[in-house]
Order: C-alpha cells, then sequence, then structure tokens
C-alpha cells in the first residue's frame, strides 16, 4: 500500500500536493523501480508553484477522491516540479511536441516503467469540455492502450525515444557573419505588432532575447524600424497591465494584444532579463520610463523577493484565495474610498471605470497615455503608496522562496548591470550578497547544486545553472573590479567543459555526465522562458577570451556557434541568445584602461565605461600594456604622457588614446556595439 510521499519534499509546488488523495511519488530511481515491478505505466505531472492552471487541474481533479482512486488503481503518479528539473521537463515537453501538441503546464505525461512517453497532454477538465475529453476518461483510455495495445505502445515509445535520442544535424556553411544577423533582424520585424508591440498574436510574451537581438541590430546599423519595434514593446509593457503600477515588478505574459490582461505571476528570470533590456534602452535614449522602470522593478525584487541570506525567491503565484489576479485588482468603489479626492486623476491616468476593464474589477494601466505634469506625477506617487499599502494587507499570493541557481546567476547579472548603468552601488551589493550566497550555500566543491530551500541544497547542477552564475561573475568582476570573481568564472568553465561538453557534435549538454541517467540528455541552443544555457555559455567564453586572450576560449567559442548552425539555419528565433553574444564577439567593444586604479581620472574613466552598459563592453584596467595578450588589439598600447588613458576597441582596431572621462563617454555613446 503506498500513499502520498510529499511531505518530505522541501518544494513549494510538491508541497502543494502533499495532503492529495493522489499517492504522488517524487521522481526517483526508487519510484521507477515501483512502476516496472508493479508493471504499471507512469503517470508524470509537471508543474510549478505559480502555474494558475495547474492549480485548477488539481482543485478539479486531484483533489476529487473519486478521479484519485483511478489515478491510483491504474498508474504510478509523479509529480515533479519543472523549476527544480527542468532536464525533466526538456525532456517531456519535447516528447509532447513530437506528438503534435502545444507544449506547457500543467504538463500531463504517460510513460512505461522505464520513464519512457508514449502519450500526453496538459490541462484535461474533470469532464468534457474546452474540445477536451475528461480526465477520467483519459486515465481510463491510457491504461486500455498500456494493457490491450502493447504494439500500439511500443510503436509510440520507439518513435518518441529515438526522436528524443536523434544526434543533430551536421554544421552546414560558414558561421554568420553580421550582414546574416541584420537579415534576420529585416525578417524579424514583420512580425512585431506595430502599434502595440511584441509579437502579434496573443498571448504575448516579452521575448526578451528577440528584442535585445532587435535592438543590438539597430545600435549596429542605425535602422529606425530596429529602434522602433523595441520602443513600441518596451513601452507597451511598461504602461500596460502587465506591468504592476504599485509595487513594481512585471507578470509573466499579457493573454491579450494590448498588455492589458497579464497571467498575474511573477517570476525571477522575466523581472531579471527585462531590467537588463529596459537598461539597455535607456543608456541610448534617456527615457525617463524606462528608468523608473528599473528602478521600481529593483526595489520590488529587493522588498519582496530575497530570503533568508541574500538570494532570490523564484516566483509570486498568480492566484490568491483561490482566484487569479484578486491581489491585483480593484474596483472603482475601492479606488474611491482609498483616494478620496487624490480618485479623480488617478482614475482618469490608471483607466479606472465603473465597469472596470476586465470581469468587472480594473487592471491598473497607463496605455491610454493621458499626460500630466510634474506636479500630478508627484500626487500620482502619493496615491500609489497609499493603495499598495492597503493591496499589502490583503491576503498575498503563494511566495516559492526556493533559490535556483540559473535564475538567480540571471538576476545577480541584471543587478550588476544596472547598478553600473545608473551609478546604484547598493544594487550591485545586492548582486553581491546573492553571488556569495549561491557559493556559500549552493557549490559542492567545484559542483554547483540547482536548488536550495530551508537550509537544504540539491540537484545537480545544470548548464543553465553553470553558464548563468559564470556569467553573473563576470558582470561583477566589471562592475567591481573583484578579480575573485574572474577566478570563480572560469572554474565553473573547466566544469563545464569537463561534465557537459558534447565531443561528437559539440556545444554542451544540459546535464553532466555523471548525472542521473535518463532517457536522454537534452541538448539545445533554443532558449525557453530562460536564455539558453549555450547562448549564456557563448557570452561567457568570449569575455573570458576578451580578459585573458586565451585561444582555447576563442575556439571553443566558435566551435559551439558551429555546433547550432543547423538550428539557426532552420529558426533564427530559437538560438536568438546564441546570435545576440555571437554578435558581441563579431562587433562588440572591449576597452582597456592604463592608469593605477587609484589615481581620480582612472576612476572617472572607468565608470565612465560602466555607465556605457558593461552588458555590451569587455573591460580592463591595467597598470600598463604589459598585462595585455599579443591577441588583444590594444596589445603594445599603454598611457600617454603618464595620464591614465583609454582605448576603446571593435574587433582588431582602437580608438586613438582617450586621456579624459568626458572624451570617452562621448566616444562610447556614439559608437558602435552589438
Amino acid at each position: 500500500m503506498t500513499e502520498n510521499a510529499l511531505a518530505r519534499e522541501t518544494s513549494p509546488y510538491l508541497l502543494q500536493h502533499k495532503d492529495n488523495p493522489v499517492d504522488w511519488q517524487p521522481w526517483s530511481d526508487a519510484t521507477l523501480a515501483r512502476a516496472r515491478a508493479e508493471n504499471k505505466p507512469i503517470l508524470l505531472s509537471i508543474g510549478y508553484a505559480a502555474c494558475h492552471w495547474c492549480h485548477v487541474m488539481a482543485h478539479e481533479s486531484f483533489e476529487d477522491p473519486e478521479i484519485a482512486a483511478v489515478m491510483n488503481d491504474l498508474f504510478v503518479n509523479i509529480k515533479v516540479d519543472r523549476e527544480e528539473r527542468p532536464d525533466l521537463d526538456a525532456i517531456y515537453q519535447s516528447a509532447l511536441a513530437m506528438l503534435g501538441e502545444h507544449g506547457g503546464w500543467p504538463l500531463t505525461m504517460f510513460l512505461t516503467p522505464d520513464g519512457a512517453p508514449f502519450w500526453g497532454g496538459t490541462y484535461f477538465p474533470p469532464t468534457p469540455r474546452y474540445g477536451r475529453p475528461g480526465f477520467p476518461q483519459v486515465l481510463q483510455g491510457i491504461h486500455d492502450a498500456y494493457r490491450n495495445q502493447a504494439d500500439k505502445v511500443a510503436q509510440n515509445v520507439t518513435a518518441l525515444t529515438a526522436a528524443l535520442r536523434r544526434r543533430p544535424a551536421p554544421a552546414t556553411g560558414d558561421l554568420p557573419g553580421l550582414e546574416t544577423l541584420d537579415h534576420f533582424a529585416e525578417q524579424m520585424v514583420p512580425l512585431i505588432d506595430p502599434a502595440l508591440g511584441g509579437f502579434k498574436q496573443p498571448p504575448k510574451f516579452p521575448h526578451v532575447p528577440a528584442f535585445d537581438f532587435l535592438w543590438r541590430a539597430y545600435r549596429r546599423t542605425g535602422n529606425d524600424r530596429f529602434r522602433d519595434a523595441v520602443l513600441v514593446t518596451c513601452e507597451g509593457m511598461a504602461q500596460g497591465g502587465i506591468y504592476d503600477h504599485l509595487g513594481g515588478g512585471f507578470a509573466r505574459y499579457s493573454t491579450d494584444a494590448e498588455w492589458l490582461v497579464p497571467h498575474f505571476e511573477k517570476m525571477l528570470y522575466d523581472n531579471a532579463q527585462l531590467v537588463d533590456l529596459l537598461t539597455a534602452v535607456w543608456i541610448d535614449t534617456g527615457l525617463p520610463l524606462f528608468a523608473k522602470r528599473v528602478e521600481e522593478t529593483i526595489d520590488w525584487v529587493l522588498r519582496e523577493m530575497v530570503v533568508d541570506g541574500g538570494a532570490f525567491a523564484s516566483t509570486l503565484d498568480a492566484d490568491s484565495e483561490g482566484e487569479e489576479g484578486k491581489f491585483y485588482v480593484w474596483t472603482e468603489a475601492e479606488i474611491d474610498a482609498a483616494l478620496g479626492d487624490r480618485a479623480s486623476l488617478f482614475k482618469a491616468v490608471y483607466d479606472v471605470t465603473p465597469g472596470g476593464n476586465w470581469e468587472g474589477k480594473t487592471i491598473l494601466n497607463r496605455s491610454g497615455g493621458k499626460p500630466v505634469d510634474p506636479g500630478q506625477e508627484d500626487d500620482l506617487a502619493a496615491a500609489r503608496a497609499i493603495l499598495l499599502d492597503i493591496r499589502n494587507r490583503r491576503v498575498w499570493p503563494g511566495w516559492d522562496d526556493k533559490v535556483l541557481a540559473d535564475w538567480n546567476g540571471l538576476m545577480i547579472a541584471a543587478l550588476a548591470n544596472a547598478g553600473a548603468a545608473f551609478g546604484r552601488p547598493d544594487w550591485i551589493a545586492a548582486a553581491e550578497k546573492a553571488f556569495d550566497f549561491i557559493v556559500r550555500e549552493m557549490t559542492d566543491g567545484d559542483r554547483l547544486l540547482h536548488a536550495h530551500r530551508h537550509g537544504r541544497s540539491q540537484h545537480a547542477g545544470m548548464l543553465d545553472d553553470y553558464a548563468a552564475m559564470a556569467r553573473a561573475a563576470l558582470y561583477l568582476h566589471q562592475a567591481t573590479g573583484d578579480s575573485s570573481k574572474l577566478k570563480a568564472a572560469q572554474s565553473w568553465l573547466e566544469t563545464v567543459q569537463a561534465r557537459f561538453a558534447d565531443p561528437e557534435s559539440g556545444g554542451y549538454y544540459m546535464t553532466p555526465d555523471d548525472g542521473e541517467a535518463l532517457i536522454t540528455r537534452p541538448r539545445s541552443a533554443n532558449d525557453s522562458a530562460i536564455p539558453a544555457g549555450n547562448g549564456m555559455l557563448l557570452e561567457v567564453l568570449i569575455r573570458l577570451y576578451h580578459l585573458t586572450g586565451e585561444e582555447s576560449y576563442r575556439g571553443n567559442a566558435e566551435s559551439l556557434v558551429a555546433a547550432f548552425t543547423a538550428d539557426i539555419e532552420r529558426n533564427a528565433l530559437g538560438p536568438m541568445t546564441l546570435l545576440n553574444n555571437w554578435g558581441f564577439f563579431l562587433s562588440g567593444q572591449q576597452i582597456v584602461v592604463f592608469g593605477a586604479a587609484d589615481q581620480p581620472e582612472t576612476e572617472r574613466m572607468v565608470e565612465a565605461a560602466r555607465r556605457a552598459g558593461i552588458a555590451r563592453l569587455s573591460l580592463q584596467v591595467l597598470n600598463s600594456g604589459d598585462g595585455l595578450p599579443d591577441s588583444h588589439p590594444a596589445a603594445g598600447k599603454g598611457p600617454v604622457e603618464g595620464r591614465p588613458t583609454a582605448y576603446v576597441c571593435t574587433g582588431m582596431t582602437c580608438s586613438l588614446p582617450v586621456t579624459d572621462a568626458p572624451a570617452l563617454r562621448d566616444l562610447l555613446r556614439n559608437g558602435p556595439t552589438a
């Protein structure tokens, strides 16, 4: 007799299901062995704590004793947190796609006792509706097929397993050049909604790597079409309901074309990427809206998403009190009662009406673009503070406070980048504290662990963890000059080379060679909700090559891109992070400041370089030219007449020497970068 075993887990998502009448088991060798011993198929359910439709299916089916009894009788039931086990999620989402189904969460897959998939879907209702069969009918049908149509099940298993294990296509043609990247940008523009931003068809996701790609193309070419596509998207998100105008931070995505109705969960990784994008756009445009949204979003992260010890939590739920968005929406009567004389202006600016703009309630937004003067902005800020205080007394959405190494790496890098650009040492200090937490609590020798909660770190670190944390280390190195961060990045890269490299086809696997044996080792450069590990690792290799001149870093970077040229040719929208960082290699700026670190003018020059955006350049500070490798374009150069001197290099060409900070600022503002 088995029973629900999730009470022993630490994942908030798994703990949400510990009282289900379903005999849920965690993914483990013991659970798979039990399935083999009983010759039962496995029902694998993958989701995450902030997932609205995961909650719906749980309430409708997993909490229903009759449905649970069918599940317990016919299947071995495994529940997985996709944030704890992105490797399992990647494998079985790929299998679902091969069945011709759209992916998503909850993911519902049916496996043989060996873990091989043979059928699946996402959300199933308890009775037939939405054009989908009822979950009990699905369960009975799958059981019958497993028992009575073994040949058909075996055929599906063979086809799916072979497809999942298929070796990647060999590299074809040369590595892409800047002309190819600019051509991809041209092809992307018609896909963007010219009036509202984002890709044209809702639901609208931020897709930050794609808009970062367009912004980099704009900076290289000056093409206004690229610029406008990004600006309209950033403004639409920054003013729309997808943004939390009271507390700061962005929701996961918008269900409509206008960025009005979000799927209300807030994810750490989305906000990290959006801080990076808005920082880059602000550096070039100086638009106050984007500076404000960066500041407010970081304020939210540091106020609501920091766990004990300084690292960052994963998510805030979409639901509270069993209702999606209840924490965030308002009625006109609530606004009137809270704001009194301030209510009229606030309602006009934030789209508050008697009937509301969503299910009789109001999602606050400024998409109408009503102009206000500076004095009115002060009144609006005071009104927002009043409403935020009231909202904070509501029942809060669930908080998933587990710490993930890869997501933390993204936010650490974003804070370092924004802190350098905006001159906010407090943001950089917060990034360093989170970095120290990962190093202290989530490493075992030279190995990273993926997840941490309540004093327990677990699950072998994956490629995304090493790549994101090495990238974060290099950003902190550039923001602070701390050489220990450079050494940390090099150490993590050594582990990646030893444990994750694919020696036959190039690139890197998602999982280490000494990790758990799954039906396949995922290997991809396509971005998902977070940038692909292979794409982030390319940036790490390039930066280390710039900083050290070590040719193996350059060679591995070129091999990495070559390994995925077939994917690039097939669909350039997939490996956007890889292409962004390849563009950085082809045309990114390397800046060398020669001068004693304690000289005021040296410090001013370094500050000017950092304010230009550490994400778009490689910065070194040296006493003399002796510290540069021969491969560096500034090799052989040095201070002019004993004064601190900077050189800005693109490719193998460097600027004339620059001997004061204002001139360096102007050069960096006007010069091209990737």
